[in-house]
């Protein structure tokens, strides 16, 4: 009776293993071992197939013999990217797409420069999914700055000390209407003096903006926070305060203000978790809620709080109730978003998803 195996025999190289390792080496010198062996023991020659050769051995010794596997080394794809859109507009998101394979804790950055080559803006990566043939999916949701202007611009992808890959970026022109904003002399206190607390809580509040968790919990679209369509101000609208003195300062709107009465109900924009639930000097009551690594909501100007540090919520959730504590001129909402400390426009995480998972997969490609 005959059988077929794949592979060489540790048995084998056991009785001969200078010529059998030889023979490995030499292919179908194999044969010629398997012959000598057979007419020692007088036995039939049972097939042995190896990697392209076909080779005759003797039955009495093949259950004797362990195999020993030929593997084949995996093939590893390219690296793959995308940006998500590649035309941007001024405070807009964009999705910055690196799928490899991974060693593990290796950690990367997506930074956006300008054609003078100066930094604007950062964002970390985070694993988001795997594709079908076995790369990991690495995702950034990187800001795109009201400052930042039109034209050509490059996402770097930076890991380890060092550039991964550049990616081309254009960029729309948006113009930014400007308002003038008289403060009477409470509010014109709250912004002029240099008070060792709002110092304080200004620090706390860069801390928790530039950290980076390791949670998704939403990938969106997000939701308003009111439902009230009635804006105040805009998001990105150039500011121009005036004080009681006749003075002025200028400064970003970095979200939008909605002209809604004290004590409406101020829900979350999204699933996430609540990281700061307290009084602020200029923003009085405010919440702030983790959406994924790196990307916030704030609430400003609420009358009241209603939701505790640490907690989780869902786009039901009831944050608090509006109304005009801080630097406020009057009851309303201040709802922005921000990621890697970046002020982005809120309207444009309602319009899409940030982390859609079939756009992602679909628009990955070679660079």
């Amino acid at each position: 009776m005959k059988k077929t195996i794949i592979i060489i025999f540790y048995s084998i190289v056991l009785l001969i293993p200078l010529q059998a390792q030889m023979a490995l080496e030499e292919g179908t010198g194999l044969f010629h071992q398997f012959q000598n062996i057979a007419e020692r023991h007088d036995s039939e020659l049972p097939q042995i197939i190896l990697p392209g050769i076909l080779i005759e051995g003797p039955s009495n010794l093949i259950d004797l013999i362990v195999p020993f596997a030929h593997k084949e080394e995996p093939v590893l794809l390219e690296p793959r990217f995308s940006l998500i859109p590649n035309l941007v507009i001024p405070g807009e998101p964009i999705t910055v797409v690196y799928a490899d394979h991974f060693s593990q804790g290796d950690s990367f950055q997506a930074v956006l420069i300008n054609s003078n080559g100066r930094r604007l803006a950062r964002a970390p990566f985070f694993s988001f999914t795997q594709t079908s043939d076995g790369q990991e999916v690495k995702t950034a949701v990187l800001g795109f700055p009201t400052t930042a202007g039109s034209g050509s611009f490059i996402v770097r992808i930076e890991g380890g000390g060092a550039i991964i890959q550049d990616l081309p970026l254009e960029a729309d022109y948006r113009a930014f209407p400007s308002e003038r904003i008289v403060l009477d002399e409470r509010n014109t206190e709250i912004r002029t003096t240099q008070d060792p607390q709002r110092i304080a809580e200004s620090e706390i509040l860069w801390a928790i903006l530039m950290r980076t968790g390791n949670e998704i919990y939403d990938s969106g679209p997000f939701t308003s926070p009111v439902s009230s369509t009635r804006r105040t101000s805009h998001f990105g609208f150039r500011r121009v305060y005036q004080y009681v003195d006749g003075s002025t300062d200028t400064s970003i709107h970095a979200g939008i203000d909605f002209g809604v009465p004290t004590g409406t109900e101020v829900r979350s924009c999204g699933w996430g978790r609540v990281i700061l639930a307290r009084y602020r000097i200029v923003t009085g009551y405010s919440v702030i809620v983790e959406h994924m690594p790196g990307l916030y909501s704030l609430y400003y100007h609420l009358d009241s709080i209603i939701v505790e540090e640490n907690e989780l919520v869902s786009p039901e959730t009831i944050l608090g109730y509006s109304g005009s504590t801080g630097l406020s001129t009057g009851p309303h909402l201040h709802w922005e978003i921000r990621s890697g400390g970046e002020n982005l426009d809120p309207d444009a995480f309602i319009a899409r998803a940030v982390l859609d998972k079939d756009e992602i997969l679909s628009n990955l490609k070679l660079y």
